[in-house]
């Protein structure tokens, strides 16, 4: 089977839609080498660096016709290369039903809050009307969570709709600390409005009067996001390279997350993969894939979050059975078992495409 995956998500240097799209193509090829795996998109991109032969890169656009590029330009990729199914990674499709078509809908935070996404209005107003004309034949979502909330809000028929959670890179896992450096709690992931940082800001400052414990944030900030000043004991890294995650996350006393929705949060699992302890939303995604191997906080209330750290990070027993649940838990993920279940829905996008034709 010849397949293509939309490619753009590869243009930004971090965020959760570019892992996915990233691991998920490497498996795939891996996984199944007699297919043929194209990336595609209409801007330059980075193409994974550790790809098997089978994962090639489509060519850009060479007419100001193909710039059109969902409407002509893709269309004539997908003619020229003989791809039978098309893989929208991050809320789109081709506009014409020129092949098996599956649609990542990671989330339905565009359509939850306008401040969370201050530039997501294409992806608001076109998403639905692909989904309602059904020019995505298949829709995953990364939960059970994201996939009932789609059913509902698009009403979509459920059979088109599966959910398949991503995993973690296999460079996510442990390493070894020495004593040294001053004990620290750490926050990975982008710096965005539906992230929540203020008020973890806030419930750290009020844990900090006590004890001697940091709050390092690590990740690009979205220019709709306001710049955290610095303070003593916060540390603000900015974009932080992938290879210098694990040591970051391994060394810290407790990853947090406080996001106040999330589609998976594969943030969480990354640090569980590392071993470490996690003090997360109750997001039901972030709750479905922590499998009760985090603490688990309600987002909007500060004083519960100050509690937490205060019965947590001080006590090494507490600490350390929140590894020991977090490795077994992260066990359960792989990207080879994503890149199975994708395969499967695939076939399904294909089959829907020929009784369609």
């Amino acid at each position: 089977m010849i397949i293509a995956l939309d490619a753009t998500p590869l243009t930004v240097p971090s965020g959760g839609v570019r892992r996915y799209t990233e691991q998920l193509s490497i498996a795939l090829a891996e996984a199944f080498p007699d297919d043929s795996y194209w990336l595609l998109s209409d801007q330059p991109f980075q193409a994974p660096r550790t790809a098997a032969p089978n994962l090639k890169t489509g060519r850009p656009p060479r007419s100001m016709l193909d710039r059109r590029w969902w409407l002509w330009g893709l269309q004539r990729e997908i003619a020229r290369l003989k791809i039978r199914v098309f893989h929208g990674t991050d809320f789109a499709v081709p506009y014409l039903p020129v092949c098996g078509s599956v649609l990542t809908l990671h989330d339905l935070s565009p359509w939850m809050d306008p401040n969370w996404h201050s530039e997501s209005d294409r992806v608001r107003s076109r998403t639905p009307i692909l989904l309602r004309l059904g020019l995505a034949g298949m829709v995953i979502t990364p939960s059970e969570a994201v996939r009932k909330q789609a059913i509902e809000r698009f009403r979509l028929q459920a059979s088109r709709v599966v959910a398949i959670p991503h995993a973690a890179a296999s460079a996510f896992r442990p390493v070894a600390h020495g004593p040294g450096e001053r004990p620290y709690i750490l926050y990975v992931g982008t710096i965005e409005p539906r992230k929540n940082l203020p008020m973890l800001i806030d419930a750290w400052r009020e844990f900090h009067r006590d004890y001697p414990v940091d709050l390092v944030i690590a990740g690009r900030r979205r220019e709709d996001a306001a710049e955290i000043a610095h303070e003593p004991g916060l540390r603000v890294l900015g974009l932080t390279g992938e290879e210098e995650l694990p040591s970051l996350i391994s060394g810290a006393l407790a990853v947090v997350y406080p996001s106040y929705y999330e589609g998976f949060g594969l943030p969480v699992l990354e640090a569980m993969q590392c071993g470490a302890a996690v003090i997360a939303s109750n997001d039901p995604a972030v709750a479905e894939v922590a499998g009760g191997a985090a603490i688990l906080v309600d987002a909007r209330d500060c004083r519960a979050w100050v509690e937490t750290l205060r019965a947590i990070l001080p006590n090494p027993q507490k600490l350390s059975e929140l590894r020991a649940k977090a490795l077994r838990r992260a066990a359960e993920f792989t990207w080879t078992k994503t890149a199975q279940l994708t395969h499967d829905v695939y076939e399904q996008a294909l089959r829907r495409f020929g009784n369609k034709t």
